[in-house]
């Protein structure tokens, strides 16, 4: 059987963070006195949240010390920590323990690629943890999507060539990530957003029968 590298980001392709993310910043920019809308909040997926905040400044047209930035990032990663004390195994995205199980079963390579620092907690809290191989997280990367830094290390630390890589990603920053690496990008969302994909859907519930024997025939 072929092999492949398959690469998983975390927010919006394994589990639904992005409602506690929102909520976060919502309440960040209050206490700055900026306004902040679903909208912004799509395009913070896949950014940094020291990029995230410098936009949403940006936005609000304010200006803060560089101690009152690091005061407010470590406000909202407070924020956030809380708000996903309440995750469980029923908040995993339709259809991906299935998918991630029927990988180990054809002894697959799994890695996470991911800018959350806090991916090893949620992994733990979802119980899915041990399915991964490698972990790759903002903690252990420097450069932020659409810098493909954070995926060409999760194939290499799975001995793996980034031609032979298949990452899934829900933001346009990491598609256009795995492209950048020469690696195979599938979208999960709306494909008008994520048209730079090799291929998109909404879920992993929506892919084909035997989508993965697909996969590991397939070629960038």
């Amino acid at each position: 059987m072929n092999k492949k590298a398959f690469i998983f980001d975390l927010d919006g392709v394994i589990v639904d963070t992005a409602k506690f993310h929102f909520i976060a910043w919502q309440r960040l920019a209050a206490s700055l006195g900026i306004n902040f809308t679903h909208e912004e909040n799509e395009q913070l997926k896949g950014v940094s949240r020291v990029n995230s905040l410098k936009k949403i400044l940006e936005w609000g047209n304010k200006t803060i010390t560089a101690e009152v930035f690091q005061e407010k990032m470590d406000q909202k990663n407070e924020e956030y920590l809380d708000l996903i004390k309440t995750l469980d195994t029923s908040d995993i995205m339709p259809g991906v323990h299935n998918f991630l199980l029927e990988l180990k079963d054809k002894n697959q390579p799994i890695a996470l690629g991911s800018a959350s620092k806090n991916a090893r907690p949620i992994l733990e809290k979802l119980g899915i943890k041990n399915l991964f191989d490698v972990i790759v997280d903002g903690t252990n990367v420097t450069k932020a999507k659409p810098d493909p830094e954070v995926f060409l290390s999760a194939c290499s630390q799975l001995g793996y060539h980034a031609h032979d890589s298949i990452v899934f990603e829900d933001s346009v920053a990491g598609v256009q990530a795995a492209n950048t690496a020469g690696m195979i990008s599938i979208g999960l969302g709306e494909k008008d957003i994520l048209h730079e994909a090799d291929e998109v859907f909404n879920h992993f519930t929506d892919m084909p029968e035997d989508y993965i024997n697909t996969l590991l025939n397939k070629n960038k």
